[in-house]
């Protein structure tokens, strides 16, 4: 299969201008970003490739929490469709009447499946367009042949085997009545911070990641019929690392086109999500950091940590005793990655790659970055105004289950995770949360987020149409001009 570098790049919608940006933001997290670089020799850096990160931050009353953060590949245009559909799936009416944990996980697992189907129903009119063409191409033709006889019909075909190969990796977490629950597929992660009974900060891991170092995750594909000992060798499914992902056709229903994949006795990549929770959020909870994975393969391809989830949490607790904002926390954390990761490279002589993490992180360059952070009751001493952290819907008390570890499969416990000790007051007894109550005299209220002073069913936000009647309407101008409008189109 030809190589980013040797096709075009997929096209894609930008990033504004979106229906989602309508919906209220939470202000209680905020998010970093930095897109990929190139380094060169004179110190400079350059994007390898538009950024394919997306990410939202919701909140839709006092009660209901949405967070994701996608990590696109080939292109973002996957990515931008999964983040507006995946917004769509989960809180517009999917959620009403569902009360146990297991019909809100099954909420998240049916999103993530929709999102998948809508999308690949999407790309219907390039599949048809892709098959038309490899018919006009004669079989017997080698690929050099091909291209001078068909120059342009060999590079369409590229640019559509590009745009076919886009696809995204997520991580969606909702907060809902005072319960959290993740739901992941590929390499995006999310980490839940907490402090125990003896002030020590505890970092758990509350996906999985989907690649070929997962050991249940190659059982998988060995049961499908793979030769799992190639799959290792290259690291690689077809054209990507990651064996669960949204979108990118040639993995899924193109499979058999690929040497490696034609065994298989149906699609190795899917796009099922493993689904964590509920996690009951007690005062014990400090912050929840969802990311892309060039968040933590930059930090361990620099570092060459095996503890990078808890240099992770161990970066943000730095910031939050530092910065005023939450967005200036993620960001910040966000940003010494990008430096640690350039210093060492630049270090570490332009002539030779920085060799990859176990995990399989970038080489020579470092990829897009996203950093969702979401603060329960971290203290913030620089804060800006109101420095009394706003309340948070508390249970009253903590399950057991949201510190027992993870089993491989990843069903129902959670990673025990990384600890480390705190410093000063962080996870102390002394830090306070605010009981949940609707009085609109408490702080959250006499801040400047008007948003938090009422739910949002009583100020309806306005929503941009989902579907872009635009065309319709220029035909139907068209045919009344013409004297051609059929009878009963009141225009």
């Amino acid at each position: 299969m030809p190589t980013r570098a040797e096709i075009p790049s997929s096209s894609h919608k930008p990033y504004d201008n979106m229906w989602t940006d309508h919906l209220p933001v939470c202000r209680l997290s905020g998010v970093g970003s930095s897109t990929n670089q190139l380094y060169r020799e004179d110190g400079n850096r350059q994007e390898h490739h538009p950024c394919e990160d997306r990410s939202f931050h919701i909140r839709i009353d006092n009660d209901i929490y949405l967070y994701g953060v996608f990590n696109g590949h080939e292109g973002g245009e996957a990515a931008q469709f999964a983040l507006q559909r995946m917004v769509f799936e989960i809180l517009f009416g999917q959620l009403e009447g569902k009360t146990s944990d297991e019909e809100i996980k099954e909420v998240l697992r049916q999103a993530f499946l929709s999102v998948e189907k809508s999308y690949m129903q999407s790309i219907d009119d390039r599949l048809a367009e892709r098959a038309k063409l490899q018919m006009d191409i004669p079989e017997d033709l080698s690929e050099y042949e091909a291209y001078n006889k068909y120059p342009h019909v060999v590079e369409r075909l590229r640019t559509l085997t590009s745009e076919l190969s886009c696809g995204t990796t997520a991580v969606v977490a909702l907060i809902i009545k005072g319960r959290l629950f993740v739901a992941n597929v590929g390499e995006c992660r999310a980490l839940l911070c907490k402090a125990d009974s003896d002030g020590v900060l505890r970092v758990l891991e509350l996906s999985v990641d989907h690649n070929l170092y997962n050991e249940d995750e190659l059982l998988r594909l060995q049961q499908l019929g793979l030769d799992i000992d190639l799959i290792k060798q290259e690291n690689r499914l077809g054209n990507q690392e990651n064996s669960r992902c949204i979108g990118n056709y040639l993995v899924k229903g193109g499979y058999k086109e690929m040497d490696e994949l034609a065994s298989s006795v149906s699609e190795p990549v899917i796009a099922e999500p493993q689904v964590h929770g509920g996690i009951p959020l007690d005062e014990s909870c400090r912050f929840l950091m969802l990311m892309s994975d060039g968040v933590y393969k930059s930090l361990e391809s620099a570092t060459r940590t095996d503890q990078v989830n808890k240099e992770l949490a161990q970066l943000a607790v730095s910031e939050f005793r530092t910065q005023s904002t939450l967005t200036g926390v993620a960001q910040a954390v966000v940003d010494r990655i990008g430096r640690i990761h350039h210093d060492v490279f630049m270090c570490n002589n332009l002539s030779r790659e920085i060799d990859s993490p176990p995990s399989g992180g970038p080489k020579g360059r470092r990829d897009d970055m996203t950093l969702v952070i979401r603060n329960f009751n971290f203290e913030m001493p620089n804060a800006l105004p109101p420095k009394s952290f706003p309340k948070v819907h508390i249970m009253e008390s903590e399950s057991d289950t949201a510190t027992s570890p993870v089993s491989p499969s990843g069903d129902s416990e959670y990673h025990s995770g990384s600890t480390l000790r705190n410093s000063g007051s962080v996870g102390t007894s002394t830090v306070s949360v605010m009981p949940y109550t609707n009085d609109s005299s408490t702080t959250e209220e006499s801040s400047s987020d008007a948003m938090f002073s009422q739910p949002i069913s009583a100020s309806p936000v306005p929503i941009l149409p989902y579907v872009d009647f635009s065309e319709y309407y220029a035909n139907v101008e068209r045919a009344r001009i013409a004297g051609t409008l059929p009878e009963g189109i009141d225009f």
